[in-house]
């Protein structure tokens, strides 16, 4: 059988290695001249990892990752320990894969790694996707159609293929913004910070941990920011999605004004900062329609709250393999709908829960703030994980129901 899969993100990647190993015969198009991730840090829970280890990557991408013994949740003013949860080896013993950190460019680099390069055409703008009862096509800018039994649009967060499929539908604006830096290791190595903290405030949260071994500090500081009509559009400097928008000097240290110094330590030696809207997509009946289907964000971009995008996207690729293995072209639409009806509910559930987490870390200081405290510590006093890590446990691949 033969797939094309538009966008060569880490979902795409994910898919285009679950299909091969499924035994398909793959495209992967990519509009960028050559493979390249942007971004910085990449939390992957083990009900990602789990799945690395199926596709044979777990070892390279686990050596270029960091191994957090746990992580801890801090007050905005002082610091103060809210509550901490174990992750480190407690995590893998109890879940049978590992909990990593690394940079997103090494995840990529990984997956790509494992792509012949026969299977790739880069800098291949797609403008469009047709199909019939027969077959799919995919349309590129140079006029060249491809034609293939499945296409899989992983397109990202302003997938174009979404629009084509159902409609005017464009990426909303979550609200928030975030600010995000690396910075090495030695620049940091006085401040005594946990290896994965969240400092919760009113209107902001502020994330750290190490990644590439260790080597650097990833940075995530995230602020609300008015729903303005640029807000809205993604245009602007506040809410724009891009990740290469740089702050201007200072302008982070301003939106924390007043929080503990070890956050405005690290925010004042980050240099420089760079500065993105947080986008998301409303959630759909379904993704699919006939030899065609969406996967990772381009079906449920989400808050990066439960640090669950990429892993969600990497299941996504898991359970379509799975429901293609052995699939014969006139078997493709049945096999969509089986993939559709194993992921869709899952990640609708995730992207709520990450919005929910948002908004519980951004509560004003006062009766709500102090109640979501105690509430946490008294879970955290009879739990050894977080809260969302029961659906860590859940092997995706174990649920094969029709």
């Amino acid at each position: 059988m033969r797939a094309v899969v538009v966008g060569a993100g880490i979902g795409g990647l994910a898919a285009t290695l679950s299909l091969r190993r499924a035994g398909h015969e793959v495209t992967l198009v990519e509009q960028a001249a050559r493979f390249t991730e942007i971004g910085a840090g990449i939390q992957l829970a083990p009900n990602a990892t789990r799945l690395l280890r199926r596709l044979g990557l777990l070892d390279a991408v686990a050596a270029q990752a960091a191994r957090p013994s746990h992580v801890s949740f801090r007050t905005w003013s002082d610091g103060a320990e809210i509550c901490r949860y174990a992750l480190g080896r407690a995590a893998e013993d109890a879940f049978g894969a590992p909990y990593l950190l690394l940079h997103r460019a090494d995840l990529h680099q990984a997956l790509a790694a494992e792509v012949p390069p026969s299977s790739v055409r880069l800098n291949t703008v797609v403008v469009g996707i047709d199909q019939d009862d027969e077959s799919a096509t995919v349309t590129t800018a140079s006029g060249e159609r491809l034609r293939a039994d499945l296409v899989v649009a992983a397109d990202g967060i302003r997938s174009a293929a979404r629009q084509w499929l159902f409609g005017a539908d464009e990426a909303v604006f979550s609200g928030t913004a975030a600010y995000r830096a690396l910075l090495p290791t030695d620049e940091v190595a006085d401040l005594d910070l946990p290896d994965l903290g969240i400092w919760l405030g009113p209107g902001r949260h502020f994330v750290h941990y190490w990644v590439r071994r260790g080597e650097l500090l990833n940075v995530v500081a995230v602020v609300t920011a008015e729903a303005t009509a640029e807000a809205r559009t993604g245009v602007g400097m506040a809410a724009a999605e891009s990740w290469t928008a740089r702050a201007e000097p200072g302008e982070q240290l301003r939106e924390f004004d007043g929080w503990d110094s070890r956050v405005l330590d690290v925010l004042e030696r980050a240099g420089q900062v760079f500065r993105y809207g947080i986008h998301t997509r409303v959630p759909l009946a379904r993704w699919n329609i006939g030899r065609v289907t969406l996967l990772g964000d381009s079906a449920h971009a989400m808050v990066p709250f439960q640090a669950q995008g990429a892993a969600q996207a990497i299941m996504d690729a898991a359970v379509l393999g799975d429901v293609l293995t052995g699939a014969t072209p006139a078997e493709v639409p049945d096999a969509l709908d089986r993939y559709v009806r194993r992921r869709l509910a899952t990640a609708t559930t995730m992207q709520a829960n990450s919005a929910r987490a948002g908004d519980d870390f951004h509560l004003p200081d006062g009766p709500e703030a102090q109640a979501r405290n105690a509430r946490m510590s008294a879970y955290a006093d009879e739990h050894v994980f977080l809260p969302q890590a029961t659906g860590w446990a859940v092997d995706v691949l174990d649920d094969r129901r029709s």
